[in-house]
């Protein structure tokens, strides 16, 4: 086996300088750089603290909420798309292809999610109120339901317990 000679470097090795002052001047120049730009920016500085973020252009902030909201928005309607186009895509492979069938595989879908939206609605409102109170002494609560009715051309307001 031939045993080869190793390699002299020719070039200066990684970090090392050939001329010190050489990296005194593009120290200097990039130094000169910043302080320009620093003179010339008008945009408000980053302070550590409790000071809010600034907006920035384009979209505006978002909540978390709206952010998660978003999120489910681009999966239903991924699930949505995927699964009505694959069942367009067989029916239309197969000869069956009717539009009132594709309307129906697309609005089907649709229809799911406002009847659910509403039902989530209704539920929501008949759930009780809760009431939490908090006292330091005797207390004495009065419940009571008064109905109101008013009737006539002169207003007779009748109060029943």
């Amino acid at each position: 086996m031939t045993v080869l000679p190793e390699p002299t470097p020719t070039a200066t090795a990684a970090g090392q300088a050939t001329n010190p002052l050489t990296d005194a001047i593009i120290d200097a120049a990039v130094d000169h750089a910043i302080q320009q730009a620093r003179q010339h920016d008008t945009s408000p500085h980053a302070v550590i603290g409790n000071t809010p973020p600034v907006p920035q252009e384009g979209r505006p902030p978002m909540s978390s909420k709206a952010v998660d909201d978003t999120a489910r928005m681009i999966g239903a309607s991924v699930l949505i798309a995927t699964s009505g186009g694959a069942t367009t895509a067989i029916l239309w492979a197969s000869g069956h292809a009717n539009p009132t069938v594709v309307a129906i595989v697309f609005g089907a879908p649709t229809a799911l999610v406002l009847a659910i939206s509403r039902l989530a609605k209704h539920a929501k409102k008949a759930q009780p109120e809760q009431h939490h109170h908090h006292y330091a002494g005797p207390v004495y609560q009065d419940q009571r339901n008064v109905r109101t009715k008013n009737t006539g051309v002169w207003a007779k307001t009748t109060n029943q317990q």
